[in-house]
């Protein structure tokens, strides 16, 4: 699929804003140029990538899964093009290879991203988004982000933060809840660990 680089580009970086005039900024565009970029790609790819929000944008689910692997590339370009630039084109490569689930990588890996790649230009970071499986060997990684007590089988972890742990629901469902246990009628949806639930009823 012939897909053009500028609208690709204007994604990316709009994905990690979601904002389309800070997009602009950056690209040095028009926040009506950079959505035209976006709304192009959408029609060429057949899919929504974002959804319009009150305070901006969000990513759909083919946004969420596109954004990490166009992030990267473009990291690479940019630290590849320093690097020669800086006569450091012919020094080996390493890669490194990290895995996190897409909240994580989209709220916090893909921002720092770019100053990572400046701190360490020989470094090709390769970047994958899945679940929350303790896996490392069997997806082919070096490290890994993931949500948890870090007591698992075969690694070593490290605490990089906490985080908060909350149920949203629609507001009419809300309004019909007193007490944390009245969820527990509901149908419960979890995102990543088997015993989110589990563990918010014992907090709340």
């Amino acid at each position: 699929m012939d897909l053009p680089l500028n609208a690709l580009r204007a994604f990316e970086v709009s994905a990690r804003h979601l904002n389309f005039t800070r997009a602009a900024e950056e690209l040095h565009l028009s926040p009506t140029a950079v959505s035209q970029h976006v709304k192009n790609l959408e029609q060429r790819l057949g899919v929504p990538l974002f959804r319009r929000v009150p305070r901006g944008l969000a990513l759909t689910d083919e946004g969420l899964a596109l954004l990490p692997t166009l992030a990267e590339s473009f990291s690479r370009i940019a630290a590849s093009v320093e690097g020669f630039a800086r006569g450091r084109g012919v020094r080996p490569r390493e890669v490194l290879s990290v895995g996190a689930v897409g909240t994580f990588a989209v709220g916090w890996l893909l921002p720092n991203l770019r100053a990572f790649q400046r701190a360490h230009p020989l470094v090709d970071l390769r970047m994958f988004t899945n679940n929350n499986r303790v896996d490392l060997a069997g997806e082919g990684l070096d490290c890994a982000v993931r949500f948890g007590d870090g007591h698992w089988h075969g690694t070593e972890a490290l605490p990089l933060m906490r985080a908060a742990l909350a149920p949203v629901c629609a507001p009419a469902v809300a309004e019909r809840l007193r007490v944390p246990r009245d969820l527990g009628r509901k149908a419960l949806l979890r995102s990543y660990r088997a015993d989110e639930w589990t563990a918010w009823f014992a907090a709340a």
